[in-house]
Formats: structure tokens, C-alpha cells, sequence
């Protein structure tokens, strides 16, 4: 291929780039990259192959074919370390023939596309197995909360603005008007003013010095602000006006962004977006990857290399092959082989697959953590089967104590295996158990093994063991925890909420769920999903996972329902004028469904009794003496009673200084 021009990535004598676009064309293959724009790149393409024509005695291309050699082109942009293609939604095949050629030329984790935004481009990459080309980089929570913190920003008076120090713009908010209206008039006049004038400004990369957030904001909103006669109207005229834009701007805007908290995960992913996107940003927002996927996996997941399959053969992304030549620790990051194995799986049991993408989601999302045993990365599959019309969302999480564990603990291979095996049953068991006792688990769970080498002090290092993984349904909805406060000032909201949430309190108490390392209550710390209907009111309560079931099987329920009080008293600043009766909706929703289990129970002793008959039955802690010690348990207990209890904690507790004052992160 010819080019006009330097290579890509080449440096100036002050070591910039040489060039920052590029033009590649197949008609006549080529690359421009001398320094001009798009346009001019073009020009110079059609006047090199007239040369060449000329050089070989042909005549000069007629206008048809000169415009064949424009339309078989892709336009590209150079940053420090990526070639970013802008695609033509209408004509993907170009932009992948031109990221299939420049892969010969540059490593393929350095070439991007543009143009996201568009569901044609998306969707040509989606099948490709290529989620990780688009994906933003995950960044953690507490990292979006802060980058958020830091981008306050002033101009002359006080930081109200969020600041984007890749486009240099800032962005103005409701809260800023608000803050502007609550101070000395001449100071306020001052900031308005500049304000105004900064929003009809461009920097030198040709965007607003000042915008409006969210950029959605309707026009009319700015054209309200602008007619703002910021020196001519009175103080009283100028206020009003500020308090009127202001009202006229919350409403304005979805109701979810109307909240300014990092709190409020809609608001913090919304504004961490707007202050770190970058020009020629190639990155697609989470859900347009995910259809429906809740708010707090924004920038959670790390999208690695997938599988695609065409004309009936499965293909892994040629990262994989990149990797094996050079072993490059950077794509050692994206080239994980227990996805690949995962992956490797899929193409197995299915014989439908149309592609594969899958992510990893490297730290919890949990409000506490669990120690011990294998730790910390949870899988995120999305698969594409000819049979289904939209691609299935699948979550994998890999069994806590398998043989690595086993041996890490200096047993040898044989006792490291039977006991791995014996712990994949007692979890399938619980789940059993859970869902028996009325557990809302999600229907249907997969599993699956792959093969790795085991590294670490037992003398059996490097020696090949399996390890078992789960899957399940992503299941749609917001986690208990992650519920924006603002829709606890809907009442009708609130208790049934209240009420869903204390029958699934009820239940997760019944199984003794608790932490196994340190007896922590997992309650309202990420597992329990709020699924609303129709009418947007809460109507079920989903449980993504049985984790640490049958924990605490022995422990009264008079000591244990004092923990279910807190997810209660963390809301009563978002219920503050309806606490007394959200809490009792709570308390009531608690007592029918504990009632509910024990009549169950007690209407078919002997199927719950004989559940477990061909389980081993050992007091020391066996799954069938566990759950015959949790029925024993149910069956004695008296619901009012341990309701009453629950009601007393609640009041105790709300009662206490700053009550409620902490549950800004719930």
C-alpha cells in the first residue's frame, strides 16, 4: 500500500505527531497522512494516482471513476496512541476493511472507531465479538465521586461549574443558578453576567467556554438565561428571574438528573460522562452496549476480547493470536484465558452461537465485601444465539473454595478434588433449600468447569485442576442499595418498597444469611434487585444470589431480627415526613411472609422434611443437618413476636442522634 505522507504514530522534530488525520483508500489502495484536512487528503490522493496513471501511459481518471476512488475511502484521526476510524454508519464494510488493513500496520488494541452514537456501528462491532474497542474504561465509584469532586471549577467568583479539562468546557447545572440566586446581589449580578457572556464563547478547540447540564437541556432553557438583562434589571427582577430559569430547568430535565449528588447514581454517571469525555471520543455509553442495564454497572465492567462465528466457524478475536507472539504484558490485561476459556465453553454447548462478548467486573458492588476463598472477579456474558432475537445477559462467578483453595490449604490433590465437589453440591443444595423456603432466586442457573494450572505452595504447583463456575440471568432492575433517594418522596413508592423489602428480610433471615468469615448481615447490600411494573411502583423483589445462606442456622431469631432493622432506619431522611408508616409497612410485610413460610412448612412437613433424605446428615455442620435445623427453627418461632421485636429495634434506633443521617449511600 502506498503512502503519501509519514507512517502512522511518526514524530516532528519536537516529537508531536507528524500528523493527526489520515485518509485510507481501496480503489486504488493507499494512505495519506500529510499534514491537511480530510478534503485536501482526498485532493492529493486523486492527483498521486493520475501521476501513476500518467507514469504508466493511461489517461487521467474520468470524473465517475474519481469519484469511485473518493467513495471506497474512510477518513482516520490520529491521537498519542491510537488510530480512531471514523465509519460511515451506511457503509461498515469499508470501516472494517479499513481496520482489517491497518492492523497490519499497527497493534490491533490501537485502532478505534468513531461514531458510536449510531446502533449500525454498534451493532457491526457487537458481532464481531469487539465490545472492548467501544467500551469506556471501568472506573471505580469512589473514583467517579472524586474525579466529580475535582472538576469543580470557577471562573472569577465561586466554583460553580464542573469543569472538562479535555474540551475546556464547563458545565453549568440548576444547582448553579440556585447558588447564584442565594448570594449578595452585586455579587451574584457579577457571576450571572459572566456566566452569560462565557456561554456565547468558544475556546480554541471550538467548544462552549460555559454549557448547560445536561446537554440535553431544551434550547428554550438557554434562550430563557440569555435574555436575562443581567445589568439593567433590579435585584429583586434579577432574583426572580434566576428562581424562575431555575424551576423552569429542573423541570425541564429527566426527572433522574434533577438530584445533584454523587448519591444519586443516575446524576454521578450522567456528569462523570460529561467531565471526562474527550474530543473524537470513540467510547459507548454502558447501556447502549447493555439494553436496560441498571445505572450502577456504568464504567463497572471491562469488556475483553470475544468470539464471533461466521460462515459456521468460530473465530476468537485475533487479539488473542497478537498475544501469543509477543506476550505483551498490556495485552496480557485484555487477553484473560479464563474468559477465553469461558468463552471456549459457550462455542461448545451451543451450536447457534452468532457471537460472544464478555467483561469482568473486577470489584464488587457490594456494600461489604466477603473474605476469603477465591476472590473478587465476577464475569458478564453477552450471548447472541440464533434462536433468540435479542442476545441473553448472563453474570458468572466462580466457585468460592474450589481444588486451588483446597490445596492453597495444604491438603493433598484427592482430598483438595472430593472436597471441592462436595462444596459445588452444598451450594447447589442451598440454592435448593432457598428457593424451597421462598427465596425469589432467579429460575434457572448454569454451570460450567474449565481447566488451569494450579500456582501456588502445595507441592502439586503447575499441576492442571479444574474449576467450577455459575451462571445465571442478568437480573433487570435497580439493587435495594442503589435506589435514588428521590423516589422515596413518592408515598405510594416508599411502601411498597417498605413492604416488599420486609417480606424479603423475612425470608433472608429464615435461611440465616450472613457473611461466613465475620457474621456480617448481607441484607440490603447489593443482592436484593427492586423490579418495578408498569406503573413504575415496585412489584417484586428479586434475590440475585443465595451467598452465605444457611450462615447462621442455629442462631435464634430473637438475636438475629435486630439486624434486619437498619435498611429501615438508613431511610428515614428519604421518608422523613412518612417514617412511622413506611416503617410499619416494612414491619408488616416481615410478618406475613415469615407466617407465610411457617404455614408452608407446616402444610407439607414431610416434603420439606424429606428434601434432603440422601444428603449426608452430620452435626458438625452437613447441608441436610443445616437445614434441618433451620425448619426446626421456623417452626417454633412465634412471627408476631419476632415482628413486635423488629419493630422495637426500628424505633430504638430511629430514635438515636443523627438517625438516618447516613443513608446517603444507601
Amino acid at each position: 500500500m502506498k503512502i503519501l505522507g509519514e507512517e502512522i504514530f511518526a514524530r516532528d522534530a519536537n516529537g508531536a505527531l507528524a500528523s493527526r488525520i489520515g485518509t485510507i483508500f481501496f480503489k486504488t489502495p493507499g494512505l495519506v497522512t500529510k499534514k491537511a484536512v480530510h478534503a485536501m487528503q482526498r485532493a492529493m490522493w486523486l492527483e498521486e494516482v493520475n501521476a501513476m496513471r500518467a507514469a504508466d501511459g493511461k489517461p487521467p481518471m474520468t470524473e465517475a471513476e474519481e469519484d469511485e476512488e473518493l467513495a471506497l475511502s474512510v477518513d482516520l484521526i490520529f491521537t498519542e496512541d491510537a488510530v480512531l476510524i471514523r465509519p460511515d454508519p451506511e457503509r461498515m464494510d469499508l470501516a472494517l476493511r479499513a481496520d482489517e488493513t491497518l492492523q497490519g500496520m499497527v497493534s490491533k488494541r490501537k485502532i478505534r472507531f468513531l461514531n458510536t452514537h449510531s446502533a449500525k456501528v454498534r451493532n457491526a462491532l457487537c458481532a464481531r465479538g469487539e465490545n472492548w474497542r467501544m467500551a469506556r474504561a471501568p472506573v471505580s465509584q469512589e473514583d467517579m465521586a472524586a474525579t466529580i469532586e475535582r472538576s469543580k471549577a470557577a471562573l472569577s467568583g465561586a466554583e460553580i461549574y464542573y469543569y472538562n479539562s479535555a474540551t475546556g468546557t464547563r458545565y453549568a447545572t440548576p444547582e448553579t443558578l440556585a447558588s447564584l440566586a442565594a448570594l449578595p446581589p452585586a455579587e451574584a449580578r457579577a457571576q450571572l453576567a459572566e456566566m452569560l457572556a462565557m456561554m456565547k464563547r468558544r475556546n480554541r478547540v471550538g467548544r462552549p467556554e460555559v454549557d448547560l447540564f445536561p446537554t440535553t437541556t431544551p434550547i428554550e432553557v438557554k434562550r430563557a438565561l440569555e435574555a436575562i438583562d443581567a445589568a439593567g434589571s433590579s435585584d429583586a427582577e434579577l432574583c426572580a428571574a434566576m428562581r424562575r430559569i431555575d424551576a423552569q430547568w429542573r423541570m425541564s430535565i429527566p426527572q433522574e438528573l434533577r438530584e445533584e449528588s454523587t448519591a444519586n447514581y443516575e446524576w454521578r454517571n450522567a456528569m462523570c460522562e460529561a467531565v471526562t469525555q474527550g474530543p473524537n471520543d470513540p467510547a459507548a455509553a454502558d447501556e447502549e452496549l447493555i439494553q436496560g442495564i441498571s445505572p450502577e454497572f456504568f464504567r463497572q465492567i471491562e469488556w475483553l476480547p470475544g468470539v464471533s462465528v461466521r460462515n459456521g466457524e468460530t473465530m476468537f478475536d485475533s487479539l488473542w493470536n497478537e498475544y501469543a507472539k509477543t506476550r505483551d504484558p498490556a495485552l496480557g490485561e485484555l487477553c484473560d484465558p479464563r474468559a477465553r476459556n469461558i468463552l471456549f465453553n459457550i462455542s461448545r454447548y451451543y451450536g447457534d452461537i452468532e457471537y460472544a462478548n464478555i467483561g469482568r467486573i473486577a470489584k464488587s458492588l457490594a456494600r461489604r465485601g466477603q473474605g476469603g476463598g477465591r476472590r473478587g472477579v465476577v464475569y458478564i456474558l453477552q450471548c447472541k444465539r440464533a434462536a433468540s432475537s435479542e442476545p441473553d445477559i448472563l453474570m458468572l462467578r466462580f466457585q468460592k473454595w474450589g481444588i486451588a483453595e483446597r490445596l492453597d490449604e495444604g491438603k493433598d490433590l484427592l482430598r483438595a478434588i472430593v472436597e471441592s465437589s462436595e462444596y459445588f453440591d452444598y451450594i447447589l443444595d442451598r440454592r435448593l433449600m432457598c428457593r424451597q423456603l421462598g427465596m425469589a432466586l432467579p429460575e434457572a442457573v448454569g454451570t460450567g468447569m474449565i481447566a488451569e494450572q494450579y500456582a501456588g505452595a502445595n507441592r502439586y504447583n503447575g499441576a492442571p485442576v479444574g474449576t467450577a463456575y455459575f451462571s445465571r440471568a442478568y437480573v433487570r432492575g435497580t439493587a435495594s442499595d442503589k435506589v435514588p433517594p428521590r423516589k422515596f418522596r413518592n408515598a405510594a413508592y416508599a411502601l411498597r418498597f417498605a413492604r416488599l423489602m420486609g417480606a424479603a428480610a423475612a425470608i433472608d433471615m429464615v435461611v440465616g444469611r450472613a457473611s461466613s468469615e465475620t457474621g456480617e448481615n448481607l441484607f440490603d447490600g447489593n443482592y436484593e434487585v427492586v423490579q418495578c411494573g408498569p406503573d413504575g411502583l415496585p412489584e417484586r423483589i428479586a434475590i440475585t444470589d443465595h451467598t452465605g445462606s444457611f450462615t447462621a442456622y442455629t442462631k435464634p431469631f430473637d438475636e438475629m431480627v435486630a439486624d434486619y432493622a437498619p435498611p429501615v432506619v438508613r431511610r428515614k431522611g428519604f421518608v422523613s415526613g412518612n417514617f412511622e408508616r413506611f416503617a410499619a409497612e416494612y414491619a408488616a410485610g416481615f410478618k406475613a411472609a415469615l407466617a407465610g413460610a411457617q404455614a408452608k412448612y407446616r402444610a407439607s412437613r414431610s416434603a420439606f422434611d424429606m428434601l434432603f433424605a440422601n444428603r449426608p446428615f452430620d452435626a458438625a455442620g452437613s447441608g441436610a443437618y443445616r437445614w434441618a435445623k433451620t425448619l426446626e427453627r421456623l417452626d417454633a418461632c412465634d412471627p408476631e413476636e419476632v415482628a413486635s421485636r423488629l419493630s422495637e429495634e426500628i424505633a430504638r434506633l430511629a430514635a438515636e442522634p443523627g438517625a438516618g443521617e447516613k443513608g446517603r449511600d444507601a
